[in-house]
């Protein structure tokens, strides 16, 4: 609920090698994107698949690019700095025999406690480095008598058909489905949104354990360090693309059905069959036409089948086309292909014969209509792959989402007077930079359109407006009717959910039915509304961002309301930083509406709204007071904004706050707000500038 006694508020108030055509066909947006976001994530994926970011490439400045470019990914992958190389403490547990081939089963640490399982494909008998492969691969949950075996034995085949064939692969488990259950479903199904605001995904997980697979086949004496290959598919096939991206050891890569566009993702729907270890956090806000790029000019076979209903042939194919133009540009074009075979989201036969072939070109001097006349055929079962006989007591693959991007920590002193400048404005700059990236660059404020209606001595002045092209929203505006705007003392912005909207509809509609159909009149509530407005000179705004009240998306499912954030993050941004915008732009468009221009502005909301409202007031240049209730304690608790938890949680944010306005919070615990009294206290504001009260019964409730 918002406050359902508005009185009692207003009292707290004053104290994807041969072209191609693009195939994409033209897009209407899909019935599971309510209005407004299907016209508003139409557009964002329309600029965010612009390739003009190539025109002016050439082979003399791409390496300064691709480095640019290669260590925006490497942040958007948690791995910004890079973590420590640590000792690998490998084990080799066994081996086993297979037809002139050897698998040795062996676990490393890529990190302290991170355990990667694996098992190494060679040939019985190496006289001199052979080529290698590094496999990883996609979702394979292979169990017996409900004992997981690893991922990494349902890709047997492919390791027995490399070793078979003069080289080493080296096939990994990934964190979700190895012998070690971590997770790769954060924001799918788990609630734990706060991956995306410690900058945490799991992909950065596969891709280090990927590049430190690489660290351990390094130092094998049958391994030929000048030529490694990578491939993968599925989940597998993504991370093939990160860790190529990444690593230029890679010297030649297939990613098998690990790709697609945005517009696939998030118009067509694909997001809604990936789980997050498919995507970095998206705070670049690249198509991921930008992710292949960064394989170029190192040989590349795109692969994948012509009926993958998650990797859909039309996004594979305008990838390739996308990429095929840089590396003709960089002279290179003979270095990429692609590869379709018939067939479904599987492991088929036919694309593995295409990746064979293309990695003995690039790393056997194999050529282009070479046959490969034996199939990858699996030779064991599951358990004889298997590393552990027991779970190391040590492990922290169930753990690694808390630890692998940690969340920021305040210091335990607070700034000096001389320090707080310098890390206020690292704070904003972090907001604008990595949070708040996608607002947009036009801060005129909008054009609005104006109704009044009078009754029961009340003038109710609706505002239209809009906070984006495809954003219409609404704020009403209540104040006595014989005080014209210009005479007001103060007007109240309140940022509403949606049982805030509700109560406020209810309420107008007691006088003002005809403009809030469908709500049910509360009489003892209006009254009391009437009663506080007629008792001052102040006006009441009440208005709900996108995704509340008018825009509500409560007509979605739970799981559909999910898949919307997560189309949103993609996007590189969230529905929380979309709110944020949306307060400011309804505070500009007061000031558009004639005779508020200067009036006094305070913004009141509770909750996650009030942190959003706490958020927006920092980009609000004359908010005189905000009171905010029940304003949650961190952001783990509050709305979701990329990457704010690497530089900063909500009583900084509350500190930023308190030297611009003054604060009123309404809580219980008034603990957490103790940073923001402190740098109060430190810039001389009072000691009436942070003020701890005690909660509305409403806002408790």
């Amino acid at each position: 609920m918002f406050l359902p006694k508005f009185f009692l508020a207003a009292l707290a108030l004053l104290a994807l090698t041969t072209a191609l055509p693009a195939q994409t066909p033209k897009h209407e947006p899909r019935e599971f994107l309510p209005a407004p976001f299907d016209q508003y994530c139409a557009r964002r994926v329309a600029e965010l698949s612009s390739t003009d970011w190539q025109k002016d490439i050439t082979p003399e400045n791409w390496p300064a690019k691709k480095t640019e470019m290669r260590q925006q990914l490497q942040r958007m992958l948690g791995l910004d700095p890079w973590p420590a190389r640590d000792d690998l403490h490998p084990v080799i547990t066994g081996t086993v025999q297979g037809d002139g081939f050897v698998v040795e089963k062996l676990q490393f640490q890529s990190l302290p406690g991170l355990y990667v399982t694996g098992d190494l494909y060679r040939p019985k008998e190496v006289t001199q480095p052979l080529p290698t492969i590094l496999y990883v691969c996609g979702h394979a949950n292979v169990t017996e008598d409900g004992v997981s075996m690893g991922n990494k034995t349902g890709y047997q085949h492919h390791g027995v058909w490399f070793a078979r064939h003069g080289y080493v692969c080296l096939i990994i488990d990934t964190i979700e489905l190895g012998e070690i259950h971590g997770e790769h479903h954060g924001t799918y199904n788990k609630g734990r949104w706060w991956w995306a605001e410690r900058g945490y995904t799991p992909a950065g997980v596969e891709a280090w354990n990927g590049i430190r697979a690489l660290d351990y086949l390094e130092t094998r004496p049958e391994v030929d360090r000048t030529k490694f290959g990578l491939t993968g598919r599925s989940g597998g096939g993504a991370y093939s693309w990160y860790i190529a991206a990444l690593d230029e050891r890679i010297k030649v890569a297939v990613p098998t059905a690990g790709i697609t566009t945005l517009k696939n993702h998030i118009l067509d729907g694909a997001i809604e069959g990936h789980c997050d270890c498919m995507f970095m956090v998206n705070t670049e806000r690249w198509n991921f036409d930008r992710v292949a790029a960064l394989v170029a000019p190192r040989g590349l076979l795109i692969a994948n089948t012509d009926k993958d209903g998650i990797f859909p042939l039309d996004g594979v194919v305008e990838i390739y086309n996308d990429t095929r133009a840089l590396y003709r540009k960089l002279g290179h074009e003979a270095n990429i292909g692609i590869h379709i075979a018939e067939g479904p989201h599987k492991d088929t036969q036919q694309l593995n014969f295409g990746a064979f072939n293309w990695i003995n070109r690039f790393l056997k001097g194999g050529k282009l209509d070479d046959l490969i006349d034996e199939p990858a055929r699996p030779a064991f079962k599951p358990h004889e792959l298997k590393v552990f006989t027991e779970i190391p007591k040590d492990e922290k693959v169930t753990t690694i989402d808390q630890s692998f991007a940690p969340a920021f920590t305040a210091k335990s002193e607070p700034p000096t007077a001389a320090e707080w400048p310098q890390l206020r404005d690292s704070w904003m700059q972090a907001l604008r930079q990595e949070s708040f990236r996608a607002w947009p660059n036009n801060t005129k404020a909008p054009d609005i359109r104006t109704d009044s209606f009078v009754l029961e001595g009340l003038t109710l002045t609706k505002v239209d407006f809009k906070s984006e092209e495809d954003i219409p929203l609404t704020l009403y505006l209540l104040h006595r009717s014989d005080t014209k705007p210009w005479d007001l003392d103060l007007i109240v912005l309140n940022a509403l959910d949606d049982s805030g909207w509700e109560e406020f509809r209810n309420l107008a509609a007691t006088a003002f039915g005809d403009q809030f159909p469908g709500a049910k009149p509360d009489a003892a509530a209006f009254a009391e509304e009437q009663k506080m407005l007629k008792g001052t000179k102040w006006a009441m705004a009440y208005f709900c961002p996108r995704g509340y009240g008018p825009t509500s998306i409560t007509n979605l499912s739970p799981v559909k309301q999910t898949q919307l954030r997560r189309r949103l993050l993609l996007l590189g941004e969230s529905l929380d930083s979309g709110r944020v915008w949306d307060i400011t732009r309804a505070a500009a468009a007061l000031r558009s509406v004639r005779g508020f221009e200067k009036t006094p502005l305070w913004i009141q909301a509770e909750k996650t709204m009030a942190a959003n409202a706490l958020y927006a007031s920092l980009f609000i240049p004359d908010v005189k007071r905000l009171d905010l209730h029940a304003l949650p304690a961190s952001q783990h608790d509050g709305p979701i904004y990329l990457n704010v938890l690497r530089h900063l949680d909500l009583p900084q944010a509350a500190a930023m706050a308190a030297e611009r306005s003054t604060l009123a919070l309404y809580t219980n615990d008034g603990t957490p707000w103790q940073y923001a009294k402190s740098i109060a206290a430190l810039l001389n504001l009072g000691d009436k500038r942070v003020q701890i009260r005690e909660p509305l019964d409403a806002a408790t409730k």
